[in-house]
């Protein structure tokens, strides 16, 4: 009955619930996509309020880089659960002045307005309401933002050990990951929550590189291909 009332009320509306999640049921059960199927599991097993808060290890003590910080969302969650320090970099002014005002009055949560790289420098970044990257610009208005090599920042803030470090930068997780790995240095991070990116030309290739090096100083504990995996220091 509610379907009957809907197609007569608004049939553009009926068409889009009955026709909508066509293309996305035809790469989940047709042709198999891995990235689609992906995303699904990882919405079924509910996993951004489940396994990226699970890192039982974390305590007051800890320090955490929320890499990509956006709105601030997963460093008050983490803060909230663990009580830990949270540096957020966050190089878009817009967002980065909505972290300030969001994590004005606490002192754990230290917003930091450019983002880390393998080098320092300004970039053009997306001005999106959903993101922003520095490597997928075509067609998108652009802001100007800073990035700094990652190894100058552990020096200016005197820190040698990151319990936890969450990657969301919309690509620039590539450069940054394989300086890293090229420096010899990934076991300084605990724990890496990484979101890498398929849009980005030879993902493919540029997060099998960065793994092969990763797997030799920590352990795969999920992976949930280009959505979300974790890895944690042996």
């Amino acid at each position: 009955m509610k379907i009957i009332i809907l197609l007569i009320k608004n049939p553009k509306l009926f068409v889009k619930k009955i026709f909508g999640g066509i293309p996305r049921l035809f790469k989940i059960y047709v042709s198999k996509d891995e990235f689609t199927i992906n995303v699904r599991n990882w919405k079924k097993k509910n996993g951004d309020k489940s396994l990226r808060l699970n890192y039982p290890s974390l305590s007051e003590n800890s320090i955490v880089f929320d890499v990509g910080g956006y709105l601030g969302d997963f460093a008050h969650e983490i803060h909230m659960k663990y009580g830990c320090k949270v540096y957020i970099f966050e190089p878009h002014p817009v967002f980065f002045k909505k972290c300030n005002q969001r994590f004005a009055d606490n002192i754990n949560i230290i917003n930091l307005n450019y983002g880390l790289s393998d080098i320092s420098g300004k970039f053009k970044l997306t001005d999106s309401v959903d993101g922003s990257s520095f490597l997928n610009l075509k067609g998108k208005d652009t802001v100007i933002c800073e990035v700094r090599n990652i190894f100058d920042v552990l020096k200016d803030l005197k820190i040698n050990n990151i319990d936890l470090m969450k990657v969301n930068i919309e690509g620039g997780e590539y450069p940054l990951l394989q300086h890293i790995a090229d420096k010899n240095s990934l076991g300084i991070v605990n724990f890496y929550q990484i979101q890498f990116h398929n849009f980005i030309e030879e993902a493919e290739k540029k997060r099998q590189k960065i793994l092969i090096t990763l797997n030799r100083s920590h352990t795969n504990t999920w992976c949930y291909k280009f959505v979300w995996e974790s890895w944690e220091r042996k």
